[in-house]
Order: structure tokens, then C-alpha cells, then sequence
């Protein structure tokens, strides 16, 4: 069997015609019928009802979607799986981490691991949780570093993946202050004239986080979002300059807040206590990442 067949069979079922999943496939119609005909011929059965338009996946035709699909998802992980293989034993460990776990805990974290024994060289790919939770699923990090909060589970949340608390933070309503040293604006005050708030995207963990815990809350609130952003440290920077309320780690704000650089926009209530989660790749970590995982514990 071609592996090429397998994309060209996943174009054709996702549209039923020919003509446009040949196009999809950069090819023309000829070539691409008939490596799907050989697909049929190789596996002795109908994958599509040509009888219609557009053409249906037969019985046969639904089972294999299936196993096209996990063979694909396997074959990604090749590469990755022989080079886990081929790392077993060095010394690099490979993390990835939120950006915003990046610039406060992570680097405590790792100064707290070293003090009792060496770690080697760690290699850092920092980004949103959406793309370190690829990066995981992909088998490019043996650990991902995030926040997590149980009203908000991500993909790495569910098995195989195992993760442990190694901390813990709070998502805290901020803003900065007016000219008297008050609170610019404050959610106890949203209902009448529009509160500004500084949103995440969705590709952010602790937008999925404060979503999920606040968003049926601030619906019933006259607030305006007026920005949105991947990252908490944009975020911080807006809310720095007064342009609105943003909800942020209070690792990363803890010396705003001393200073009275930002000021709390609403009470306890707005609060969100987080924990810092360390996940884990499933397979074989290598000396190096697995005395890690221990000393996390």
C-alpha cells in the first residue's frame, strides 16, 4: 500500500467529488480515480458509492476512514518515536512551556531541581498552551508546563498523559490606576457604563481557563473587550498603559501589585486559583527526563 493513497482517500471522503479532491490532491482527475482504484483493488473491496452524487463511502468505506486516520496519525509520529528512541540516553531535556510560566516559575523551578542534582541542558520551546499541546502530541517535548484548573481540561488532561501539581498561582482581575491612585476601572462597577476588558484568544490556556470559570458571568455584565491577545504579557503591557482589565497570573504581576503599578479591579469573588501541572509524554523518557519526573513528585 502507498501512503499517498491514504491522503488521497481522506480528500476524497471529505468531499465526495472527484474533480475536487483531485484538485486538493494537485493532481489531475485520471491519475487520482485510479490510485483510489487501486486502494479498492488492494484491499479487495468498494471503498466509495460512485452510484451517487457525491460519491458516499460504502461499509466498507466508513470502517477504513478509521483505520486510515490511526495509521496516518501513527506514521507522524515516526519521526518522533525514533528520535525518542535515539535520545533514550542523552542528557537534553526537552519542555515545553506557556509563555507566561516561562518568564516567572519556570526558571525558579528549574534553580529548586538543580540545587539537588544536575539536570544537562534543557531545551525551551515557549508558546501559547494550543501549541505546546501539539508539540506534546507530536512527541517533539517529554514535558509540557502549564496552568490548569479543573473547570478548563486540555487535551493533555486525558490518558495516556500524566501530569503532576508542581504549583501553584492565581488569575487575578488588574488594572491601572487614575490619577488619584484608584483603581482606573473596576467589575463592580460593570452594569452601567461599559467596563473595558483586555480578552485571551482562544489559543491561550488561561483564556480557556477564564472562560470557562467567568464567561456566563461577564455575558451578564455591560463589559466591552476592547483587545485580545495570545499572551499574558501583552495583556499585562495594556493594562499597564490603562486600556482595561485583564485577568492575570499573579506570578507574573506580584511585583505590579507591591509597587501599586496595577490595582485590583474587583474582589475575591474574581478571583481564580490555578495550579502549575507538569505533563508527561507516555513513552520511554530517557535517564535524564525521567530523574526529573521523579525529583517533580
Amino acid at each position: 500500500m502507498n501512503l499517498i493513497w491514504l491522503e488521497d482517500f481522506a480528500a476524497l471522503a471529505a468531499t465526495g467529488n472527484f474533480s475536487r479532491a483531485a484538485e486538493d490532491r494537485h493532481s489531475s482527475q485520471p491519475a487520482f480515480s485510479r490510485r483510489i482504484r487501486a486502494l479498492e483493488e488492494w484491499l479487495g473491496c468498494d471503498l466509495f458509492d460512485r452510484s451517487s452524487q457525491p460519491a458516499r463511502l460504502t461499509a466498507a468505506g466508513e470502517w477504513f476512514a478509521g483505520v486510515a486516520q490511526d495509521i496516518t496519525a501513527r506514521v507522524a509520529r515516526i519521526p518522533a518515536d525514533a528520535r525518542r528512541v535515539a535520545e533514550a540516553h542523552t542528557l537534553t531535556l526537552r519542555i515545553g512551556s506557556t509563555h507566561a510560566l516561562s518568564l516567572t516559575f519556570l526558571p525558579r523551578w528549574l534553580r529548586s531541581l538543580e540545587s539537588q542534582a544536575p539536570l544537562g541542558p534543557v531545551q525551551l520551546m515557549s508558546d501559547v498552551l494550543q501549541r505546546c499541546e501539539a508539540l506534546m502530541l507530536q512527541g517533539q517535548v517529554q514535558f509540557v508546563l502549564s496552568h490548569a484548573h479543573p473547570r478548563a481540561p486540555g487535551v493533555l488532561d486525558a490518558q495516556p498523559y500524566a501530569s503532576r501539581r508542581i504549583g501553584e498561582d492565581t488569575l487575578v482581575a488588574v488594572c491601572a490606576p487614575d490619577a488619584s491612585g484608584q483603581a482606573l476601572h473596576t467589575l463592580a462597577s460593570a452594569g452601567g457604563t461599559p467596563v473595558p476588558v483586555l480578552q485571551y484568544t482562544e489559543a491561550s490556556g488561561l483564556g480557556r481557563i477564564q472562560r470557562a470559570v467567568f464567561g456566563r458571568r461577564l455575558e451578564a455584565l455591560a463589559v466591552q473587550e476592547v483587545f485580545t491577545a495570545h499572551l499574558a504579557s501583552v495583556l499585562r503591557s495594556l493594562a499597564l498603559d490603562g486600556r482595561g482589565i485583564a485577568w492575570l497570573p499573579q506570578t507574573l504581576v506580584e511585583d505590579d501589585l507591591a509597587q501599586g503599578r496595577l490595582l485590583r479591579a474587583g474582589g475575591a469573588d474574581w478571583d481564580v486559583p490555578l495550579e502549575i501541572r507538569l505533563y508527561r509524554d507516555p513513552g520511554p523518557l530517557g535517564r535524564t527526563a525521567q530523574a526529573l519526573w521523579h525529583s517533580a513528585g
